[in-house]
């Protein structure tokens, strides 16, 4: 019966190691991907596009994500407290741009850099869902990283997703009003093009109308996979021209089913 005491602590401390153990696998499946809109690429990486590295809490997880390109595939990454530091690609020691951010257990993330370098880069955290919505609609995000296109204040943008072709008549509001440049929208809702057309995307600053004055972009048709029986989630990404201010055209993620 004593040894049988003795071993009770034992069996209660190997207990309570499984739970804290169980504990902490509970934060695992967060995933990343990367952005890299910081758009003064004359300043960092000229000749290769501004390409960056970058590392989360010291280990190197993205790797040559040149300016504006459709980014990184989702990377496995620490959940928690975590450091950011993007380094000119290949080889150099100084931060392009060091930020930190909190990121939760089981969750995708989209991390965008944006500015200038030698000035102020900020490091959006945003978190994606990427569930299918109902058959015969898509969901869009549109994600305001164009540091110098927008004269308002606050660099808002209004946007309009229309169908292909969309002979100029634009719906009224904008299906995105009022957003500020580093933020992202909500996910908007809009039927699938039966025409199989896909969609065009207009921006303009805010309360300009697309059809008022010159549109920040040129206007852009985007192709989407998706049908009556299927569905698609995709962002967009707004950013400026290298070394510019003016906004290029958006750039698409591909977030589920959503790139041809």
């Amino acid at each position: 019966m004593l040894r049988l005491l003795k071993a009770l602590p034992l069996t209660l401390a190997i207990a309570a190691v499984s739970i804290v153990a169980t504990s902490c696998s509970s934060n695992n499946g967060t995933k990343a991907r990367f952005f890299n809109a910081i758009e003064n690429t004359d300043q960092y990486g000229p000749g290769n596009g501004g390409a960056l590295d970058v590392e989360v809490n010291g280990t190197q997880q993205f790797s040559n994500v040149t300016f504006a390109s459709p980014g990184s595939t989702y990377t496995a990454i620490p959940a928690g407290n975590v450091t950011f530091e993007g380094f000119e690609s290949p080889g150099v020691t100084t931060p392009v741009f060091t930020d930190s951010t909190t990121l939760s257990g089981g969750t995708q993330y989209t991390e965008v850099a944006t500015g200038q370098a030698g000035g102020q880069v900020v490091l959006l955290s945003l978190s994606d869902d990427n569930s299918l919505p109902n058959n015969g609609t898509l969901n869009f995000r549109v994600i305001n990283a164009a540091l110098n296109a927008s004269s308002s204040p606050n660099g808002a943008v209004d946007i309009w997703i229309e169908p292909y072709p969309d002979n100029n008549q634009l719906s009224q509001p904008a299906t995105i009003r009022n957003l500020a440049y580093q933020s992202a929208s909500g996910y908007v809702n809009v039927h699938y093009n039966v025409g199989s057309g896909g969609f065009t995307v207009f921006v303009n600053t805010v309360g300009l109308g697309a059809e008022v004055g010159t549109p920040l972009i040129q206007p852009l048709t985007i192709s989407v996979n998706g049908s009556q029986t299927s569905a698609s989630v995709c962002t967009l990404v707004l950013v400026d021209y290298p070394n510019s201010n003016s906004m290029s055209t958006p750039i698409p993620l591909d977030d589920n089913n959503c790139a041809n």
